[in-house]
């Protein structure tokens, strides 16, 4: 069997021997935070309170151990069965915009632990409880027809239960909730139905009254026109009436003041012919210069 060769340490320079050292040391000596997160500091196992800001850092190498929290907005989706105030089954589907404190995030991981075990045991269990909470105080209807007000009284009841819930551990606004979304409202089949029939029922009663509205419209133009046009007739028939009444009044006058115009006009209407008159042969004669 072939022998293997000692090493004779002895022979090595120790500079290199401490080259050596340090190039095993180094990477452990220092670390390096990313943008957005917080380093949290575990000194052989102890959670220290103040947190490494994103950049470079030196560390105590196998003493002190970062974990890297992320601190940037978090974006988490829930749905939720919940009933409506007329007990109306609805899956409520909510989506959270929140973030952690960066300064609370070595005692948030010390009492609560990873970002996943925070939206799990914290945030998840906020939105399912403040959900049923909020859409009880509703009906159904209203649900849809209130979205904004509904969606404003979850998120501060989730904030609410967020803060109540840290609190009790002795961390005050560890977490803060930007926005939250109500994705969507899902009823059951059935209010489905009776909301398509309503909606239709108003539809057909709206386009009954449009177009009695436009029946009603039609016949009052109708009504107005036949108006106008008998007031027309009525005034040409008294102006016309009045016109002859006028002008017989005047001729009256005129022949009333002047005799020899009535013999004139009874002249103008004579049409030649002597008047026949029984058992006398006597001829009338009219004397238009008479002036009594």
């Amino acid at each position: 069997m072939s022998q293997v060769p000692e090493i004779n340490f002895k022979s090595i320079p120790k500079s290199l021997i401490i080259l050596a050292g340090l190039f095993f040391l180094l990477p452990s000596a220092f670390v390096i935070i990313d943008a957005g997160h917080v380093g949290v500091v575990k000194k052989l196992g102890a959670v220290q309170s103040e947190p490494l800001t994103e950049g470079f850092h030196f560390k105590t190498p196998f003493i002190d151990k970062i974990v890297e929290v992320d601190v940037r907005l978090q974006t988490i989706r829930s749905s939720a069965l919940s009933a409506s105030k007329d007990l109306q089954t609805v899956k409520t589907v909510v989506t959270v915009q929140g973030s952690l404190m960066p300064t609370l995030a070595p005692i948030m991981y010390q009492k609560v632990g990873s970002i996943q075990a925070i939206n799990l045991t914290i945030i998840q269990p906020a939105i399912k409880e403040s959900v049923k909470a909020i859409t009880a105080k509703y009906t159904a209807e209203e649900l849809v027809t209130r979205r904004g007000e509904v969606k404003i009284e979850i998120q501060k009841s989730i904030q609410s239960f967020i803060d109540t819930t840290l609190d009790n551990k002795k961390i005050k606004n560890g977490i803060e909730i930007a926005n939250v979304a109500i994705t969507d409202f899902d009823f059951s089949d059935e209010f489905n139905r009776a909301i398509e029939l309503k909606v239709k029922a108003e539809q057909e009663a709206l386009q009954a009254k449009n177009e009695k509205i436009k029946r009603v419209t039609q016949a009052e133009a109708a009504a107005a026109e036949k108006k106008l046009a008998a007031d027309a007739s009525a005034y040409e028939i008294t102006a016309g009436s009045r016109a002859r009444a006028d002008a017989i009044k005047r001729e009256a006058q005129a022949l009333k003041g002047n005799p020899a115009l009535i013999q004139l006009r009874l002249a103008e209407k004579w049409d030649g012919k002597l008047p026949k008159f029984n058992g006398s042969s006597a001829v009338p004669f009219i004397n238009i210069n008479d002036k009594d």
